[in-house]
């Protein structure tokens, strides 16, 4: 369940007061924190766009055709590696938020989850009801 608006800001005050009174604790915690992580994978991968776009400009200026290849590959991988971390600090981030503000859909068009689930069940009683009919013979 998330937050409300005024215990993220509860949440963030005793935070940052145990960040001040035991900063070794802070960093420890910090360190753990997912937005940190991701924040470290971006800056990472737009170092890597920068090293492969130097890499293709030295291919350019002395032209050695391996320094285009390792250039654009170097670039083609940091721009996957920062798409893939902001897909997934995206996904820790939206389900909470989309929980509470998307209501369920009701009706033709409802979610695969519902349906799934309305299987299972279906299926359970199918099971149940022929482990009660073997239990007769």
């Amino acid at each position: 369940m998330p937050l409300s608006e005024h215990e993220q800001r509860q949440l963030e005050q005793i935070e940052q007061a145990l960040y001040r009174e035991d900063p070794k604790f802070g960093r420890v915690v910090r360190s753990s924190d997912p937005r940190v992580h991701y924040k470290r994978k971006l800056v990472q991968a737009s170092v890597g766009v920068l090293a492969g776009a130097g890499a293709i400009a030295a291919g350019l200026v002395t032209h050695h055709s391996y320094l285009y290849g390792v250039g654009a590959a170097l670039v083609v991988l940091s721009l996957v590696w920062a798409i893939v971390s902001w897909r997934r600090h995206a996904a820790r981030v939206r389900p909470a938020r989309a929980k509470v503000s998307q209501p369920q859909a009701a009706g033709p068009g409802r979610s695969r989850a519902g349906w799934r689930a309305r299987l299972m069940e279906r299926m359970e009683e199918r099971w149940r009801r022929r482990q009660e009919g073997d239990r007769r013979m």
